[in-house]
This record gives structure tokens, sequence and C-alpha cells, in this order.
């Protein structure tokens, strides 16, 4: 069994900040689920580019606002709490923040390692540095 909080998480090594966002990752690749978790922060008053060719991701709203925007043909969908989105088809995209910051949790398939941060494309690599 496999046992840990998230603010034991978010004082570790699987806590990755970058500029538009923070990703506590509870569970990963090493953990042998078969997918990972994550507890994502989207920060208000951004935009990120995202495309995740290696991944497919469900991600499910639990505070704040925002929007995600398809890339393919500039629909725009509304985020609030209860939203849930599913990247099923590797769907590039814009995710933005809206006036407050959002809550995500965040499944990943296959699991990320720990480490992946968005290259200039939007991607996440397929292996990436792991974590303890």
């Amino acid at each position: 069994m496999i046992v840990r909080t998230l603010a034991e998480c978010e004082q570790s090594n699987r806590k990755i900040v970058t500029e538009t966002w923070d990703s506590t990752r509870m569970l990963l690749k090493d953990d042998n689920m078969g997918f990972s978790f994550h507890i994502t922060t989207i920060y208000a008053n951004t935009e990120t580019h995202i495309h995740y060719q290696n991944h497919l991701e469900s991600v499910y709203c639990m505070s704040g606002n925002g929007e995600i925007e398809t890339v393919a043909d500039g629909k725009i969908y509304k985020i609030e709490p209860g939203t849930l989105y599913i990247l099923d088809k590797h769907d590039e995209h814009l995710l933005r923040g809206g006036s407050e910051d959002m809550k995500m949790a965040c499944v990943f398939n296959p699991p990320l390692n720990g480490k992946e941060v968005h290259d200039e494309s939007g991607v996440y690599p397929l292996e990436a540095e792991t974590v303890a």
C-alpha cells in the first residue's frame, strides 16, 4: 500500500514549479500503477501552450476558474469547479488561468517520471528524470 499526503509531497522534490503553474506529483511511474496522479495549480491570468504528444490526460477542476482553447478549431471551454476535461486525442491546447488560481486533479497515461516540464512545443518527453 502507498500512502502519501499532499502536504508532504508539496515539501519534497515531487513539487515542480514553473512560471505559469506548479504541479505536485503524488503518484508516478516508479509506483507501478500504470498512471500518474498530480495536483496542479494553474496561476491566475496566465496562458500555457500544451500539446501532449506522448501522454493522455484527464483533468478535474477542484477550485478556481479559467478556460481551455483547442488549437485545431479555436473552440473555448470555460473551466470552473466540477469541470472535467479529457485530452483523449493528444489535443493541442491553450490553458488559461482566470481571475483566480485553478486547482486541478490530473491523471496521466502513461505515467510521468516526475521532473517533466513542457518543451517549446508544449510537449512532455516520454522519459524524464525520476523523483524519489
